[in-house]
């Protein structure tokens, strides 16, 4: 196996395949990652989008943002992009909310195209929508060009979440300020990454925004806050529930994969049984690309079909144990995998071959963050994971961040700045009006908060949810769980907007009679 850095990175060095001619992967060891938008399938999936569902129109605009503010540096400003759409807003005499989505970790326009029921919502609270990209991503890069942002930790330093979480901040009190909406209240929405920032904003910036909603958001994914193997054994646990037989065939492939790699022209015979376009350097590639789709199968496990990350059938893990048990007598262990896999990687039967990136450890933004803050240890365990058994190695991984960037990761910070220890007592008494939504079947799920800490800390857990399913737009598949668990949500944000509109009127009014 690779090194252990690149087993924890979580969104990093690999890129998502999607059907083409020839689709592209990674050739280094894979960690379980949030769902990430590539460059590769940006105009594709985004185009499809507008054309699909045209009613989701907004402007794209630039806003003049500090690349410091936590210092008084002369520093030069950079632009933030945002899309807004007031189609719908009640404006600012009549306190129309702000529903903000805080910026995830790639260009805006896949995350604002993939968050179908803020918009969906929209009508029902006259609300203004505003999606603020995230700092060093998309077309928001410091110093005007990706390379020059890339360049070095020193160019990179800027890139943090608390640099991030203020320039939604500031951006969005600007905002209000421009429109004459001081007094309009703020909702931040969020799902992964993006969850996480939502939380982390309304306890940081509670004076900005009245509440969060953050999907599936594993704020405790950090030191051991929660164990390591825990990704990874629910996972596993998905397809174990589908078919016991698929898990253990799962299982027992990694050492198929071994053996077979390393027979005389053992890794030709892998690349034609999978189907790659040239020669596969390692069994590791294999393995790698077999642990990526395993991992995003988990988190995207919809009960309809559904194309976030890959044109996939309702209930994707059940139709790849399907083609695992269903493979005939005389086909491999291996064969059987293809097969499987195959749904993932080619639901639509229009590859031919697929790519390995040749270069893996590009510098990426997410590289970055892990190697800083974002170190969210994990393992795999050989009792309960259908994954090959490793531990977390902290020394490993530092080596790899200072190799890489020369800067050294800071593995206490993220628990310093938002905390995560003993978090149902900090929410409880520090914390208000966030929804933390989660489904079970998503392995993200165990880093995040699953129960009610308080009234209005709110955890919301479907038994058959994924990977933040309830920001999807609402279909006519949907479960009745899922409709009621929005449905939820729903009433929750409506009482935050209503508790504020009636103490803010209840001020003025005191106001008036003082006058």
């Amino acid at each position: 196996m690779a090194s252990h850095f690149c087993l924890l990175l979580i969104f990093t060095f690999f890129t998502l395949v999607f059907p083409s001619n020839g689709s592209s992967l990674s050739s280094s060891k894979l960690l379980p990652r949030f769902p990430r938008y590539t460059f590769q399938n940006r105009e594709a999936r985004i185009q499809q989008f507008r054309g699909d569902r045209n009613e989701y129109r907004y402007e794209t605009k630039f806003f003049s943002q500090q690349l410091d503010h936590f210092s008084f540096a002369d520093l030069p400003k950079f632009s933030q992009r945002y899309l807004i759409n007031s189609d719908h807003w009640l404006g600012a005499s009549a306190l129309g909310p702000i529903f903000l989505y805080c910026g995830n970790e790639g260009d805006i326009e896949w995350f604002a195209t993939n968050s179908g029921f803020i918009w969906d919502i929209a009508p029902k609270f006259g609300a203004l929508l505003v999606f603020p990209e995230h700092r060093y991503y998309g077309e928001s890069m410091p110093y005007g060009s990706r390379e020059e942002a890339y360049k070095n930790a020193t160019t990179l330093s800027y890139l943090t979440t608390e640099q991030a979480l203020a320039d939604f901040a500031v951006f969005v009190t600007d905002l209000k300020r421009n429109l004459s909406a001081e007094a309009c209240p703020v909702v931040l929405f969020g799902g992964s990454y993006g969850g996480m920032l939502a939380a982390w904003m309304r306890l940081k910036y509670p004076h900005i925004a009245i509440g969060a909603l953050a999907s599936s958001a594993p704020i405790l994914q950090f030191e051991d806050v929660v164990p390591p193997e825990t990704f990874y054994d629910i996972a596993s646990n998905d397809f174990k529930r589908e078919s016991s037989s698929c898990f253990n065939t799962i299982k027992d492939s990694w050492d198929a994969i071994i053996a077979e790699g390393q027979k005389e022209n053992g890794l030709l015979q892998l690349t034609k049984t999978f189907h790659f376009c040239r020669v596969l350097n390692s069994t590791d590639d294999l393995s790698d690309w077999l642990d990526s789709a395993y991992s995003y199968l988990a988190m995207v496990d919809y009960p309809y079909p559904a194309d976030f990350m890959m044109p996939l059938p309702g209930h994707p893990i059940r139709e790849v144990c399907r083609k695992i048990d269903g493979a005939g007598s005389n086909a491999s262990i291996l064969d059987r995998i293809y097969a499987g896999i195959s749904v993932y990687y080619n639901y639509t039967g229009n590859v031919d071959c697929f790519k390995l990136d040749d270069d893996p450890h590009g510098l990426d933004g997410w590289n970055w963050q892990a190697c800083t803050e974002m170190v969210m240890p994990m393992s795999s365990n050989q009792e309960n994971s259908m994954f090959p058994a490793y531990g977390f190695n902290y020394s490993s991984y530092k080596e790899e961040c200072w190799n890489t960037f020369r800067v050294n990761p800071r593995p206490k910070w993220v628990t310093t700045e938002f905390g995560g220890h003993d978090i149902a007592t900090t929410l409880k008494s520090f914390g208000s009006n966030i929804i933390f939504s989660n489904g079970l079947l998503d392995p993200w799920s165990g880093g995040s908060v699953l129960k009610n800490l308080s009234d209005t800390i709110v955890a919301l857990v479907t038994k058959e949810g994924a990977h933040h399913l309830d920001l999807r737009p609402s279909t006519p598949e949907d479960p009745k769980w899922l409709v009621d668990q929005r449905e939820a949500e729903i009433r929750l944000i409506q009482g935050w907007i209503e508790t504020y509109r009636v103490e803010k009127e209840a001020k003025v009014s005191l106001l008036k009679r003082s006058w």
